[in-house]
């Protein structure tokens, strides 16, 4: 823009002084300089960088926090957002409501050991386990050769015992057949199963709340034209049982920490923009490869790390509200360079001298100046608008 606009000027003050009135040199001089006046690129220069300032510090006042321009401008192209179950649209603070136990076992003894082998996951099932075992005031003895394996449970040794505890797939792997039907949990809750010396010993339920809002925060984003995913390590019953209850119609089960950023490069190749939001440390690599991570505040700090925007609070319904916030900065941007593009395709010609032939009229310095400073100063105040954007999490309403 700048190399133009200075050939422009040469161009004027040439023309004018080739063949403008006398004194030429004057005319051709004051011409010149209007061009580069007007033309200074204040407005172009400000479009951008101060409604990113205001908007990301309006979403702040809401409680969402966005690490720069890049992040808020991705935000507002994603037509696609995934959630992780846990945490995320559950309260992330799961219990134990029955304990069914097998053959000869008690309950218990399945609870003690299951706790003992459990203590040393950070899973937030392992800490609802061990939880009820001091709940029941049961003692939790030291576990030996603790072996975790990511999503799918944990193998210790308890004295002289070996004890599995994990999803059914995870027992079976090592050989031990923990589908009995009757130790199954109700559709809304998940079951984690417990092997002691390699027979099925019993099972847990383990059932987690919905947020209050979640239900509010999808329907907020599918009012407004986003596919809404829901991905979960969870058994295909437990996540469709919270799926239903937020009206999420994709529904992923039984996902591995591992293929969660397989699942959002799968969405990415079909061409779609995809935000990711999660807590957990699991969450982390697919928070990094979506176009936009968003994380829960509350959540785990490699979880943060890896994400663009966070939510304070850990409220889902903030998620439309960043995407609400980046659609209406970015409006505000077209908006600011519409204007300053506008500007300068209307008044260089006039400053150039295009209506002195026809009408007698020049464009002043000063006037150039005032009008130039009016430019930047409007850019700003559109910019300003943006603090007084009503922001009301959960509504079902048009961004």
């Amino acid at each position: 823009f700048v190399p133009l606009v200075i050939a422009l000027a040469a161009i004027t003050f040439a023309a004018w002084w080739l063949l403008g009135p006398e004194p030429a040199l004057t005319h051709a001089l004051v011409s010149s300089i209007s061009v580069l006046i007007i033309a200074c690129p204040c407005a172009m220069g400000l479009a951008t960088p101060t409604a990113v300032m205001v908007g990301t510090g309006r979403a702040a006042d809401a409680g969402v926090l966005i690490r720069g321009g890049e992040a808020l401008e991705s935000a507002g192209t994603v037509d696609v957002v995934v959630f992780d179950k846990t945490g995320t649209l559950t309260a992330g603070a799961p219990s134990v409501g029955a304990v069914h136990a097998a053959g000869d076992f008690e309950a218990d003894q399945v609870v003690a050991l299951a706790a003992a082998a459990e203590r040393g996951s950070e899973h937030p099932l392992a800490a609802a386990v061990v939880a009820e075992a001091e709940r029941r005031g049961l003692t939790i003895a030291d576990a030996d050769d603790f072996e975790s394996t990511t999503g799918r449970g944990v193998r210790a040794i308890i004295g002289e015992r070996e004890v599995l505890v994990g999803s059914a797939a995870f027992l079976l792997e090592a050989g031990i057949d923990a589908t009995d039907p009757t130790l199954r949990a109700t559709a809304t809750a998940t079951t984690v199963d417990v092997a002691i010396d390699g027979v099925p010993a019993g099972a847990l339920e383990i059932s987690d709340e919905v947020k209050p809002g979640a239900a509010e925060a999808v329907a907020e984003l599918r009012h407004n034209g986003i596919e809404v995913h829901l991905l979960s390590g969870d058994s295909e019953a437990a996540a469709q049982a919270v799926a239903d209850a937020v009206g999420i119609e994709h529904v992923s089960a039984e996902v591995l920490p591992g293929d969660k950023a397989t699942h959002i490069e799968r969405l990415q190749a079909d061409g779609r923009s995809v935000a990711m939001v999660g807590d957990g440390i699991n969450d982390a690599p697919a928070l990094a490869r979506a176009d936009v991570g968003i994380a829960i505040g509350t959540g785990t700090d490699i979880a943060l790390e890896a994400s663009d925007i966070t939510l304070v609070g850990g409220d889902p319904r903030l998620v439309g509200t960043a995407m609400r916030i980046s659609r209406s900065t970015l409006r505000v941007i077209r908006q600011n360079l519409g204007w300053a593009f506008g500007y300068n395709v209307i008044l260089i010609p006039v400053a150039m001298g295009l209506l002195y032939p026809f009408f007698g009229l020049r464009l002043d310095p000063i006037l150039a100046a005032a009008a130039m400073a009016f430019s930047s100063v409007s850019v700003v105040l559109n910019s300003l608008r943006l603090r007084r954007l009503s922001v009301n999490p959960g509504k079902a309403e048009d961004w």
